[in-house]
């Protein structure tokens, strides 16, 4: 999974909605990413090629600084966050079967904690706890749009402040 920061006067981390008809995270917000395959050399190999297939974001924009610890997913996906920067000028395809839309946060705004925001849910008697980054952007089609940053990429973007305020 790329965790691309892009290169603007003020830095921005791009991410995708997802489609709502995908089996796995449907709707949800993340980062373009997905499984390995066998002809993947290793994590970054894999993270830049599927941001290519997802979004169309060339590999020769992002230049990797490494990759964060691995994260896995309270339903048991291990993922790998790469971290990239991105230098703009790209021009961005996104496969309509998989990214309903693809949109940029500032990166001050996602690393300042106090957007940081902690939830607690009643799941079949269990409590599961869980965070969100809700943004306050603007849609493709330049409507005023909250986007619920949720889950595991709020997670992910956490470790990523934890790292970076260290």
């Amino acid at each position: 999974m790329l965790i691309p920061i892009v290169l603007r006067a003020e830095l921005t981390v791009l991410l995708t909605q997802r489609t709502d008809h995908l089996t796995d995270h449907p709707s949800q917000i993340s980062f373009p990413g997905g499984r390995a395959e066998a002809s993947d050399a290793d994590a970054i190999a894999t993270a830049l090629r599927e941001a290519l297939e997802e979004i169309g974001l060339e590999a020769t924009r992002v230049e990797v600084l490494g990759a964060l610890p691995t994260y896995t997913t309270g339903t048991g996906f291990v993922v790998t966050p790469v971290v990239g920067l991105v230098r703009p000028g790209f021009d961005l395809r996104p496969d309509p079967f998989e990214v309903a839309e693809v949109f940029e946060v500032p990166l001050t705004w996602l690393m300042d904690p106090a957007h940081h925001q902690r939830h607690a849910i009643d799941v079949g008697g269990v409590k599961r706890e869980f965070l969100s980054i809700p943004w306050h952007g603007t849609s493709a089609s330049g409507q005023p749009r909250t986007y619920f940053i949720w889950g595991a990429t709020a997670a992910m973007l956490r470790n990523l402040y934890r790292f970076l305020s260290a």
